[in-house]
């Protein structure tokens, strides 16, 4: 344990608050891009597979802000056919096709943990 002047206090105390919250910083962006390719290849597990060209056209795609880490996981190649699968339609002489869900189950699967894993992240300092 190190000696520290009262005048030095102050300084001592901002440079463990920065280095706590760069560690914190690091650990939650890590989190959030490996549950970002966690999401990526469930989804792309989980599609409908016809030919296999639906399912490969997943990605992952960073949308970050200064202090803010996200992801957006689409289909980049088929991205009107997403909703239309997920969640069914209609067809054109009447009923309904039903939908097969696969972006949705993944994203609620992997974000709970995610949500865990930053708590304990905070909790332990990075």
């Amino acid at each position: 344990m190190k000696t520290i002047p009262i005048s030095d206090l102050a300084g001592e105390i901002v440079d463990a608050v920065k280095a706590y919250t760069e560690d914190v910083t690091a650990g939650i962006n890590k989190e959030v891009e490996s549950t970002a390719d966690a999401v990526l290849k469930e989804a792309r597990m989980l599609a409908p597979k016809k030919t296999g060209k639906y399912a490969k056209g997943f990605v992952k795609t960073d949308k970050s802000l200064p202090g803010r880490r996200r992801f957006v996981v689409w289909n980049k190649k088929y991205y009107r056919l997403v909703h239309l699968l997920e969640f069914g339609h209609a067809k054109v002489k009447g009923g309904r096709v039903p939908g097969k869900p696969h972006l949705i189950p993944a994203h609620q699967h992997n974000v709970e943990g995610m949500l865990s894993n930053i708590k304990q992240i905070i909790k332990t300092g990075g």
